[in-house]
């Protein structure tokens, strides 16, 4: 017994347990000076062009030398809402057209054929390959060849049609073509992380037919995928200046280049900046929304 307690309460190892234990805390894991000096190039690479379009903006009275002003005409300069409104209808078509096309696709690889995966995902890389100056060569081409050749047919009326600078269809078709390979990335990854086999035989064993458990079983687990497709397309068509300004058409990017050659570069600037920032605002909530769902969906 007295080994015994000696051996429980030898003072030597006690300080030493004790030092152990002070060693352990005083040694806590510290940010390395490379992570830190990354974040920090990080950060000034991107808020510090923003910083300085916010004080273009702000710095623009030559005799305040501070003013508001170029934020105050937002709302009366002309041919932004045109413009806006233009860019917004050709996102919401591009996101519908991009669902149309990709959705039943990405679920008929997943449940049907998943060897055709690698070609459906090669045909939608294309547009990454072939630069956006050259896609805007061949849709020009295609419209003189048009012009040519299809003024004395029914086709004609079409052509036009496609066009028309109110809503110019094949601007919306280029965009669709552009936006491809994002959305199908995404919509790719999320139709991956579901086990739809087990979801549909699961639905198909309370009732449901196929094709209604992929609309309100499937679709309902995939809309996290399709918030970031259509959210990374409508930044895309906000965004796109190349194909827009070569075929002829004002949309937001456009009206925003043209507003700076014209001399309007502060409020131009402070739109962009506004819209950068409604943006991110409408993605954080969608960022937010989706994890508190995630998380509400979690077994307790």
């Amino acid at each position: 017994m007295a080994g015994v307690s000696s051996t429980l309460y030898d003072p030597t190892t006690t300080e030493q347990g004790r030092s152990g234990r002070r060693g352990g805390r005083s040694k806590r894991p510290r940010p390395r000076l490379g992570r830190v000096a990354i974040l920090l190039i990080a950060g000034l690479y991107f808020i510090g062009p923003l910083a300085g379009s916010f004080m273009f903006t702000v710095d623009s009275d030559p005799v305040t030398g501070f003013s508001w002003s170029a934020y105050s005409q937002i709302f009366s300069v002309s041919g932004l809402w045109p413009a806006l409104q233009l860019s917004l209808l050709l996102a919401a078509a591009t996101i519908v057209l991009v669902f149309l096309l990709l959705i039943p696709t990405v679920i008929a690889i997943r449940l049907g054929t998943p060897r055709l995966r690698s070609v459906v995902e090669i045909v939608c890389m294309l547009p990454l390959v072939v630069p956006s100056i050259a896609l805007t060569s061949g849709i020009n081409i295609l419209l003189r060849w048009g012009t040519d050749n299809l003024a004395s047919t029914p086709f004609w009326d079409t052509l036009l049609a496609i066009q028309n600078a109110q809503f110019p269809v094949i601007l919306l078709l280029a965009y669709v073509v552009m936006a491809l390979p994002l959305a199908f990335r995404t919509l790719d990854a999320g139709m991956r992380a579901l086990d739809v086999r087990t979801l549909l035989e699961a639905a198909q064993n309370n009732g449901a037919g196929r094709l209604r458990a992929i609309v309100f079983v499937v679709l309902p687990n995939l809309r996290g995928a399709m918030l970031n497709a259509g959210m990374l397309t409508l930044a895309l068509v906000l965004g796109e200046f190349t194909v827009s300004s070569i075929l002829g058409y004002t949309p937001f990017a456009v009206w925003i280049v043209n507003g700076n050659a014209a001399g309007d570069g502060p409020v131009t600037t402070a739109v962009s900046l506004v819209s950068m920032v409604l943006t991110w605002a409408l993605l954080l909530v969608i960022s937010v929304s989706g994890g508190r769902r995630s998380s509400a969906a979690k077994p307790a």
